[in-house]
This record gives structure tokens, C-alpha cells and sequence, in this order.
């Protein structure tokens, strides 16, 4: 009689060979992202001839002066901005600010407006925080002018304009000046021309959940992230404007003085640099007047593509769509007069 030996069950295999090793979710992604590089690199060796001719052209050692000059100047303020921005945001509670404005919205436009020149931050901190301020109970009018205020004049960014224009000290005051009124007047304009429909109420950021130092850190690493890619796309647009556009086509936008302003006013939207570097950008504009190059400055903190997309996050597409535009045009009168006034 034949004996037939029965097959082990299933479970006796697993059991008998081991545990199954399971493939880490992110291997093949690294796995990919190190072929992408190696590959690179290999390209980089074997066209090193007309990469090193390439670069050793005139125009390009001139684009790559003005790219350097522009990063190293302004990354250490860069990186001040953020540090002090990250720890204001995690560390000070916004019902300070609530319990030091005034109940009055007139008066709290104002005194909202001067507190972000004592607060350093740039605008992807700025946007936050006012929202903070809207959910504790901040007259939206307040909330709005501290927005537009505190990356444009805090104590970070007119340090960095000094820097960048020491031959002219009196962009300084221009820039204060004309920041500090807009926010003002767009407070201002706010509390008497806004609805409570067009101001969605923020919701509670997910970053209230962690610690003091994780969160203090994960604003660290994201400002630093955006800001810093952002530093890197202006100063290769303003090399480039430098070395590759021809002399002529500038000078033509530059001696217009209203095609000038709007020209750098659009460009400020563009470019979407972080405020503790857009001076240095500026004054790499030096073909462009100071009236324009205050246009740039202006616009630049108050309104950009990446504020507009933090702004419909935060308060609603309703909102956006009408408090940018209208930003931006009353940026731009603002900053002429006052160039023409002060420079």
C-alpha cells in the first residue's frame, strides 16, 4: 500500500523560509532618483568640453557674477528672516496681538501696520498669522494691514535695503513709507468697502498639534524650502535680464517712466522672492530708475503668485480674487508717488 506523504499547509512554508521581506514604499523612488543622478553626473563628464566653453563665454561669466553676487548677498538675511519668523509664529501666541490692538478698527489698522515693523517675518509667515488673528477675534481689517506690513518693514528687510543701496539711503525711508501706507489704506478700504461673505474664516493650521520645537523646525524647513527656491529663480531671472537681454530692449522699458514701473511691478509678482532678498534683486536692476525699482519692492511682499495661492488657501478664492488686484494697483500709485516725492 502506497503511502502518500500530505502536503504541508501553506503557512508551513512561510514559517519554514522565514518572514517575507517587504520592499520599503520609497526604495524603488530612491532607487530612481540615484539612477537620475548618476546618469546626470555621466552626461556632466563626457560633455565637459562644451560645458567648460559654455561657460567661459563673456555672457555667461557675466550671468553667473550677477547669479552669485545676488544669492550670497542676500541668504544670510534669508535665513535670519526665517529663524525670526519661525519663532515669532510658534512661540509668541496670537491672542497677544489681540489684546494689544485697540477694539476700534480704525485705530487698530494703524497700530497694525506699525506692529509689523518691529516683527520680523517674511510673506509666507505673514499669511498665517493673520490668520491666527482673524480666528482669536481680530477686526479683519487689522489682521489684513499687519499681512501687507510685516514682510515689507520689519527691522529684516529695511536692513537688507540699506545693504543693497548703500549709496542710497533714502530707498529706506521710501520703502517704509510707501509699504507702511498701503497696508493702511488697504485696512482701511477693507473695513469700510469689505463683506463678511467674502472672508472665508481660516481654519486652525495643522502645525498647532506639535511640539514647540517640531513646529518651530517644520516653519524652519518650509520657509526655508520655498524661500530659498524662490531667492534661486530671482536671481537667475535678474542674471539673465543682466547678460542675455539685450541692452537696448531695457533701456527702452527703462526710460519710460510708467512702462518702468509697471514693468518691475509685474516682474515683482512674477518672480515671487521672498522679501529678506528682493532688495538685492533690485539693485541688480540697476538699469531700471529708483522710482521703479520701489515699485518692485513694494509689490513684491504685498502681492505675488505664491501670496495669492497662501491667500486662497487661507481666506477663500472670494477673497483673493478682489483684496490682490486691488492691492496691487494701489501698490504701484502709492509707489510712484512717493518715488517721485522721496527719490
Amino acid at each position: 500500500m502506497a503511502i502518500t506523504k500530505a502536503a504541508p499547509p501553506r503557512g508551513d512554508r512561510s514559517e519554514r523560509d522565514g518572514p517575507r521581506q517587504e520592499k520599503p514604499k520609497g526604495q524603488g523612488r530612491q532607487s530612481s532618483s540615484s539612477l537620475v543622478l548618476v546618469m546626470v553626473l555621466l552626461l556632466v563628464v563626457v560633455a565637459q568640453g562644451p560645458i567648460r566653453r559654455a561657460l567661459a563665454a563673456p555672457a555667461m561669466e557675466s550671468w553667473m557674477t550677477v547669479f552669485v553676487a545676488v544669492v550670497v548677498q542676500a541668504l544670510p538675511f534669508l535665513v535670519l528672516g526665517v529663524l525670526l519668523s519661525a519663532a515669532i509664529a510658534v512661540f509668541v501666541p496670537a491672542s497677544f496681538f489681540a489684546r494689544a490692538l485697540p477694539k476700534r478698527p480704525v485705530l487698530a489698522v494703524p497700530a497694525a501696520g506699525v506692529a509689523g515693523a518691529v516683527l520680523p517675518g517674511c510673506e509666507c509667515a505673514s499669511v498665517p498669522v493673520a490668520g491666527a488673528l482673524v480666528r482669536r477675534g481680530v477686526t479683519p481689517a487689522a489682521a489684513l494691514a499687519f499681512l501687507l506690513s510685516a514682510p515689507a518693514i520689519n527691522p529684516i528687510v529695511l536692513t537688507a535695503t540699506a545693504v543693497a543701496f548703500p549709496r542710497e539711503p533714502r530707498m529706506v525711508l521710501a520703502r517704509f513709507v510707501a509699504s507702511l501706507v498701503v497696508a493702511c489704506a488697504m485696512g482701511w478700504l477693507w473695513h469700510r468697502l469689505g463683506r463678511t461673505d467674502w472672508l472665508r474664516p481660516p481654519a486652525r493650521p495643522s502645525a498647532e498639534g506639535l511640539g514647540k520645537g517640531a513646529a518651530f523646525w517644520a516653519s524652519v524647513r518650509h520657509d526655508v524650502m520655498h524661500a530659498g527656491g524662490f531667492l534661486v529663480v530671482g536671481a537667475m531671472v535678474a542674471a539673465t535680464l543682466k547678460a542675455v537681454v539685450p541692452a537696448d530692449w531695457l533701456r527702452a522699458a527703462a526710460d519710460d517712466p510708467v512702462v518702468s514701473v509697471l514693468v518691475l511691478a509685474v516682474l515683482a509678482v512674477l518672480l515671487s522672492i521672498c522679501s529678506e532678498a528682493d532688495a538685492f534683486v533690485a539693485a541688480s536692476l540697476s538699469q531700471f530708475s529708483l522710482t521703479a525699482r520701489l515699485a518692485f519692492l513694494v509689490v513684491g511682499p504685498m502681492i505675488d503668485l505664491k501670496l495669492f495661492a497662501m491667500q486662497t488657501a487661507t481666506f477663500g478664492r472670494g477673497f483673493a480674487l478682489r483684496f490682490a488686484p486691488a492691492t496691487f494697483a494701489l501698490a504701484i500709485v502709492v509707489a510712484a508717488l512717493t518715488g517721485t516725492v522721496l527719490l
